[in-house]
């Protein structure tokens, strides 16, 4: 057996498999802080603590000899995050995360030292992405820089008190814009421009390579063999991929998670920084994928549901029942925007609120921006994203009807929800260690899981419209939202 750990950013989900096929889930929750604005931490021990909890329940209930089976363990994450260590590995203070944006200024710094950098690192400079933050650092935050010894990324934090050594895989690494896509290794100059030392960052090895062994007093504390393997992974995005076989040419998957993504996978590197698709090194060899990525995914139906009193499932229950002409119009952006606009300043809003605007129209406005986000999405594909398979569709927000329909009807994508739709990441995780230990092989994690039900697109004139408007209310807002 094998176990996939997935560090969320929500919660550390684990699941325990036999050979890629779930047996059991365990999970914990996170939270997050915001000490000022544009900040996102989040607290590195407290991931560990999370994650050594999500170990001990899916092993404990098992017999001795099945704890005794279990052969490795891989690693996920969120991606972009900066955990920073001092030379003896103590964390320096808390990791900021994907969803960042106090380093919107040295994004232009570096835009402006290395002008090819979108083609070079997959992505123009974004303040969520890792080298920014170091940039940050070293203009607000010298002492902490200073003291710099190690950077890793979120899941390989936890690969550190793991197996105790630093390591991370071409697709996280992919993430930090200190990666050279194409040739898959760190980049000096990206490193020099953005005020990192190439020494504070591990070793790349490919997602089903193994890191090192787990430590002994981690083995004993699990009642685990100690030759269990930890398994190096890949990025969350990267591994959901690899949980519903987007490994080739022409597969691809969504996501609804805090965040969103429309992906597609392929065999050759291909940037298109210019629409803020990031062209991204895929955990697996001589992979790579596009994705357009979404800082707010499935997370503002659940931040409405918070602010106004209302359970999820509930809400967006009545939010089905609202006549199309009574909903308001909604901008999602709750932490600015990457994919299609590089936009880290602007924020969410309802706009054609009247007297008897109810709850439930809200949230079906929340529902509908988060489906025109996938629209846009799919425009800044191009002709890549027209004529596609459907489409799998993973993360919690995947659970909602309601959700799904909007944006297939938004996007114009077919859709269908896989068994692992909760537990993607988790699920690829756990397949990259069964492939590592010889349980799978690489044509196995090509398999695409079954479309049951499909979801297709039902597009009307006055859903264009009302797209039309939503992009037009963006652009209106654009110029209000200045740098805080």
């Amino acid at each position: 057996m094998e176990i996939g750990l997935d560090l969320g950013t929500s919660s550390v989900i684990g699941l325990l498999c036999e050979a890629g096929r779930p047996r059991a889930e365990a999970r914990r929750p996170l939270t997050t802080a915001s000490p000022t604005p544009y900040a996102s931490e989040q607290n590195a021990e407290d991931w560990w603590q999370a994650a050594r909890a999500v170990l001990a329940e899916l092993i404990a209930p098992l017999p001795e000899a099945e704890r005794r089976s279990i052969r490795a363990i891989a690693l996920s994450g969120q991606m972009h995050g900066a955990v920073l260590l001092d030379a003896a590995g103590a964390v320096l203070r808390p990791a900021m995360l994907w969803n960042d944006g106090r380093a919107h200024a040295e994004c232009g710094a570096l835009q402006e030292a290395l002008p090819g950098i979108g083609t070079l690192a997959g992505v123009p400079p974004l303040p969520g992405f890792t080298a920014p933050k170091l940039l940050w650092l070293a203009r607000h935050e010298p002492e902490i820089h200073a003291r710099i010894a190690h950077v890793l990324l979120p899941k390989d934090y936890l690969g550190l008190r793991l197996h105790g050594g630093y390591a991370t895989d071409p697709s996280d690494a992919a993430g930090t814009l200190w990666f050279d896509q194409a040739e898959r290794r760190w980049s000096e100059a990206l490193c020099a421009a953005s005020a990192t030392d190439p020494d504070w960052l591990p070793p790349v090895l490919e997602g089903a390579q193994v890191a090192g062994e787990i430590l002994p007093q981690m083995a004993a504390e699990l009642g685990l063999s100690p030759k269990v393997q930890i398994v190096t992974g890949g990025g969350d995005a990267a591994t959901g991929a690899v949980a519903v076989g987007a490994v080739e040419d022409g597969t691809g998957l969504i996501s609804l998670g805090t965040s969103g993504q429309f992906l597609l996978a392929g065999s050759a590197y291909r940037p298109n920084p210019g629409a803020f698709v990031h062209a991204f090194a895929h955990t697996l060899p001589e992979r790579w994928y596009q994705m357009a990525a979404m800082l707010n995914g499935a997370r503002p139906i659940a931040w409405f549901a918070g602010v106004s009193g209302a359970e999820i499932g509930a809400l967006l229950q009545a939010a089905e029942e609202v006549p199309e002409t009574r909903v308001p119009l909604f901008l999602p952006y709750l932490t600015g925007e990457r994919s299609p606009h590089g936009d880290p300043h602007i924020r969410g809003g309802f706009f054609g609120l009247e007297d008897s605007t109810s709850r439930a129209a809200m949230m079906r406005a929340v529902v509908e921006a988060v489906a025109f986000c996938f629209a846009d999405a799919v425009r800044s594909f191009g002709p890549a994203a027209q004529g596609l398979a459907p489409l799998p569709a993973l993360g919690g927000g995947a659970q909602s009807d309601l959700l799904l329909q909007s944006v297939a009807d938004a996007s114009g994508l077919s859709l269908f929800r896989p068994e692992s739709a909760t537990s993607g990441p988790s699920l690829g995780a756990a397949k990259l260690a069964a492939l590592a230990t010889g349980a799978l092989s690489r044509s196995d994690l090509a398999r695409r899981p079954e479309a049951r039900e499909i979801i297709g697109p039902r597009p009307t004139a006055a859903l264009q419209d009302r797209l039309e408007t939503w992009r037009a209310l963006y652009r209106a807002l654009k110029p209000l939202a200045a740098p805080r």
